[in-house]
Formats: structure tokens, C-alpha cells, sequence
């Protein structure tokens, strides 16, 4: 798909993932023990043979360069393709002025540089399957200024509540562009997605700088959808957004079924990642394993149910762990007893015997904790 480039931006300022994103950006987060958030929106733009993408980095980078490195592994075209590591001039991951916007005002040059006559924006905060190109036809079919990209929900008084939702006609034209606020559980959530033209979006971006310095896309496409014609697209499949520590448990908890991940995992449509060259996980005579993801180069000792254990982790003797995250790196010594819980990477857990949590509220242990 020549006709378009893709930008993959950062997470709005007013979301933040306690306690996981403390040390690093959500597009980094670990989903699954073996791949990245960011490597959805990437692989999505790569299958749609979109070859020339821009990633905006904010704080905390160095994880998501080091795994994005040079793109290679996204199976992008070595001659025609390129993914640019761009960065916003504003550091602080808490300020209102440190959004979308600032950071493409910051790197217009490189926008306007690009050759290729559409642009399609997509979240490295959320995890789908989206082929671009049936969005960029429909776009240039239905001859509007901007289309967006949404999906269903009947759980939005629940989750999705640091998102966007989309107040649609019945032509599907866009009337409004409001913030979830959990007053209702049907709601149509903004995918944060976009296709338009590339002036269409330099003009956006301009005229929203010009404006405010807090306004974001979303705010600037809100202001004009009343002027501008501005259409929906809908989403179909899996869809998570993870705006907060129990929209990323729920999503991670939710494709151990079967049915759900085989809806997000397709033969044909391949999630790409960096991968990792380590032996394979070792299972000793103790160890009990039922419906869980385990990763590469782990010890497993203990009882590991419903849960999910990324590299390199160490489960000892008469561990039980049901229903949780466990991130790579992490070391579990002997008798211990973790449910509903997301560890982070390289915690050490020795003397706390017990750490549940519950469905609506895991329990985090924080990065490097000796517990």
C-alpha cells in the first residue's frame, strides 16, 4: 500500500498504567511473556504493506528503541522501508503540554517530507488486528476528510474508561468525539486510529498548535468534525485498550481462551517481535501446568494455572500461581502462594508467603522488589 505512511504515537498524556509505567512506556509493556504492545500496530501496518513508518517516543524510550531497533524484524521491505524513531521536545511523561500534537509539531519536517499521499495514525496502547488497506479503500470510496477507526463495546462502564468514544449519525458520519467516562456500557470506542490525507493532517496538526497547547487530535478533529466530513469505520475481533493496570490484566487474562486468541492470532496475518535466543523452558517432576502461556528459558517447579510467565523465570518447589502475570526475570522461591497479581521484571519474591489480589483489583508488585 504505497499510497500510504504510518505513524504510530504515544499514549495520551491524561493515561497512565500505574506502578508498570513507571519504568517504561505502555508500548513497551510485555503482553503475553513473548511480544511488545508496539509490536501490534507495527505488524498491522506491515502486513497492510505499509513500509515507511514514524514511532513517537516520550519518556522513558530506551526500552521500546531497543526493541524496535532497526525495524527489521517487522518484516519491513530493506530497500523501500523505513521505521524512524522520532521523539517529542517535551520529557515530562506527566505533562499536559507533552501530547500528540507537540510531538508532530516538533518533527513536521519529517511529515512533510514523506512522499506518499495518505497517512494512517494508530495507538501504541491498544492491542488489534486491522488490515489498513480495506480502511484506506473505504476512506477514498466514501470521499471524506477523515475517517476513524471504532469498535463496539457492551463493558465501557467497567473498562475503557481513559479512552475516547464516537457520537455517530446514522450514515456513520462522526458528531462528536467525547471522553468514556463510564456512564453507560454500550459505547462506541475511538481506536485512536485515523486515515486522511497527509495535508489533511498537517493542517490538523498546525491549526490545533495554533489553538491550544494542550489540544490533542482528537481534540482538534472534535472541534472541526461539525465542518469536516469525518466518517467511522468499524472494527471487528479482539480489541483491548490498555489505559490503566486492570485494563492490561483483564486483556492479558482474557486470550488464555482458546476461542479469543485464535481470533487475535491469524496464520495469515503474523504478529511480529524481537525474539530472544535462550534454551527452552525446563519443567521438573513437581511442576503442574495447566491453560497458561509460558515462555522460553524459564525454571518451573511449582503449580502454574490460568497465568502468564515471561523469560527466564524461576518457580520454585510448592509455588502456587493462579491467575497472574509473571514477568521476566522474576525468582519465586519455595511455599509461596501468588493470585490475581502482575509481577514485574526481575522482582525477587523470598518471604512473602501470600500475594492476592482479586479480578477487579490485582495485585502489582513493583519492579526489582525483594519481597
Amino acid at each position: 500500500m504505497a499510497k500510504a505512511f504510518g505513524i504510530v504515537s504515544s499514549a495520551d498524556n491524561t493515561i497512565y498504567v500505574d506502578g508498570l509505567q513507571d519504568y517504561r512506556p505502555i508500548g513497551s509493556f510485555s503482553f503475553l511473556g513473548r511480544f511488545r504492545v508496539v509490536d501490534f500496530p507495527i505488524s498491522n501496518m506491515s502486513n497492510s504493506d505499509i513500509n515507511r513508518i514514524q514511532v513517537y517516543l516520550q519518556s522513558k524510550p530506551r526500552s521500546l528503541c531497543e526493541h524496535i531497533g532497526s525495524g527489521r524484524h517487522y518484516n519491513i521491505n530493506s530497500k523501500r522501508g523505513k521505521i524512524q524513531l522520532l521523539f517529542s521536545e517535551n520529557t515530562s511523561s506527566r505533562s499536559i503540554y507533552n501530547n500528540d500534537i507537540s510531538a508532530y509539531k516538533a518533527n513536521i519536517d519529517y511529515i512533510q517530507r514523506m512522499h506518499e499521499e495518505y497517512v494512517i495514525v494508530a495507538p501504541s496502547y491498544m492491542v488489534y488486528k486491522q488490515d489498513y488497506r480495506q480502511l484506506l479503500e473505504s476512506h477514498i470510496a466514501s470521499g471524506a476528510e477523515i475517517t476513524v477507526l471504532y469498535h463496539k463495546v457492551e463493558n465501557a462502564r467497567s473498562y475503557f474508561k481513559g479512552c475516547h468514544t464516537v457520537v455517530l449519525n446514522k450514515q456513520k458520519g462522526v458528531q462528536a468525539i467525547e471522553k468514556n467516562l463510564g456512564t453507560a456500557s454500550n459505547k462506541n470506542i475511538l481506536m485512536d486510529t485515523y486515515c486522511m490525507r497527509k495535508e489533511t493532517f498537517i493542517e490538523l496538526v498546525q491549526d490545533a498548535s495554533w489553538m491550544s497547547s494542550i489540544y490533542t487530535l482528537p481534540d482538534i478533529i472534535n472541534l472541526y468534525c461539525k465542518q469536516m466530513d469525518v466518517r467511522a469505520y468499524q472494527h471487528k475481533g479482539y480489541f483491548a485498550s490498555l489505559t490503566s493496570l486492570d485494563d492490561y490484566y483483564h486483556a492479558s487474562m482474557e486470550l488464555l481462551d482458546y476461542n479469543i486468541a485464535s481470533d487475535l492470532f491469524k496464520a495469515d496475518w503474523p504478529i511480529y517481535t524481537r525474539t530472544t535466543d535462550s534454551c527452552p523452558t525446563q519443567y521438573f517432576e513437581t511442576a503442574k501446568v495447566t491453560n497458561s502461556f509460558i515462555s522460553n528459558g524459564c525454571l518451573i517447579e511449582g503449580t502454574v494455572e490460568n497465568s502468564i510467565i515471561g523469560r527466564g523465570a524461576v518457580i520454585g518447589k510448592g509455588v502456587t500461581i493462579k491467575n497472574s502475570i509473571i514477568m521476566a526475570y522474576t525468582e519465586i522461591s519455595d511455599n509461596i502462594h501468588i493470585e490475581n497479581a502482575v509481577v514485574d521484571k526481575w522482582a525477587k519474591i523470598v518471604n512473602a508467603k501470600n500475594i492476592i489480589g482479586t479480578e477487579l483489583q490485582p495485585q502489582y508488585i513493583k519492579r526489582r522488589d525483594i519481597l
